[in-house]
């Protein structure tokens, strides 16, 4: 999801929820924390200067349970400095500052839990479970990032920002809420849709659908227990498919097949490598020999999450 999104989220939700010791500056820290783990972008130089330590990247380490209550107290407690707000105040003209204390920081934590809520319905995924698993989940429902979702959260924190009656506020941020769900019921229901209109055949065993920015449109995947896949697009509405095409797991050219697995058991260990597949929900390797190197490449050929959708490597 995007960033406008992960404050007005949890902001609405303390908002709505009539809770009679919330103040203004509750629910800023709950908006805070719904941000605060999309500032993993300042832990970028650390995954790269250190490749083998991917994990710092842009929804890595921040969005687990774990670490994003970390994130959650350092965001709130820095913030909470008075020569950040007074900064951040003096620029946008509106008091956005918040006390560090154990209750903002749940609070913080609330907002860091609806931010992982939110990626976890989008394609990509996210290591929740880390330290203890490096796997990413996804509900895969809503592509990477959602046009309209940004542009509508966009506007309700015009309408925050804007000194207008705060029923007005209220309205917006409720009406936020519920399109929220309803894209996210309409999504559930046409990715069902999507996959129960298909009929398996020529050998393929299993399903998967991913998003795209239209909900309407789906990338369908077909696997068989041998390393293919029929990849193609369905569009629920019309009832159609599109862009049809068989991808192999594996292609080994130029070489014996037992030197090119050993070539691919070697990449499969480079950090690139594991960064690319860690990502990526299918990869396609083509590893071809070139004189005395295998030029291994990695594809995904879904192409779901942000970044390259490709990755080649030489290997002896």
């Amino acid at each position: 999801m995007d960033f406008f999104t992960h404050f007005v989220v949890p902001f609405a939700i303390l908002t709505i929820l009539k809770v009679k010791d919330f103040t203004v500056k509750d629910r800023l820290s709950g908006g805070f924390g719904g941000i605060s783990v999309d500032f993993d972008f300042i832990l970028f130089a650390i995954g790269f200067l250190s490749p083998e330590l991917f994990i710092f990247t842009h929804r890595g380490i921040t969005h687990s349970f774990i670490f994003g209550l970390v994130t959650a107290i350092v965001f709130i407690y820095m913030i909470s400095r008075p020569s950040v707000y007074g900064l951040i105040n003096y620029i946008i003209k509106r008091d956005i500052s918040v006390e560090f204390n154990w209750k903002s920081v749940l609070l913080a934590y609330f907002g860091v839990l609806t931010h992982l809520f939110l990626d976890f319905l989008t394609t990509g995924g996210i290591p929740l479970l880390y330290p203890f698993s490096l796997t990413r989940f996804s509900a895969n429902l809503y592509y990477y990032t959602d046009l309209v979702t940004t542009i509508i959260a966009l506007g309700v924190l015009i309408i925050l920002y804007l000194r207008l009656n705060p029923k007005y506020k209220k309205i917006a941020l409720t009406g936020f809420l519920i399109m929220l769900i309803s894209f996210g019921g309409i999504r559930a229901y046409e990715k069902m849709d999507a996959i129960n209109s298909q009929t398996l055949s020529d050998g393929y065993t299993q399903i998967t659908a991913y998003p795209t920015q239209d909900m309407f449109t789906w990338t369908m995947v077909e696997s068989d227990d041998g390393g293919r896949y029929r990849v193609f697009t369905y569009n629920t509405l019309k009832k159609v498919s599109s862009n049809l095409r068989e991808v192999n797991n594996l292609t080994i050219t130029n070489g014996s097949y037992e030197s090119g697995q050993e070539a691919i058991k070697y990449a499969n260990t480079l950090p690139e490598v594991e960064k690319f597949r860690w990502t990526s929900p299918y990869t396609s390797i083509n590893a071809t020999k070139t004189g005395s190197l295998w030029n291994v490449t990695y594809t995904d050929f879904i192409g779901t999450h942000y970044g390259a959708s490709e990755v080649s490597v030489l290997v002896p």
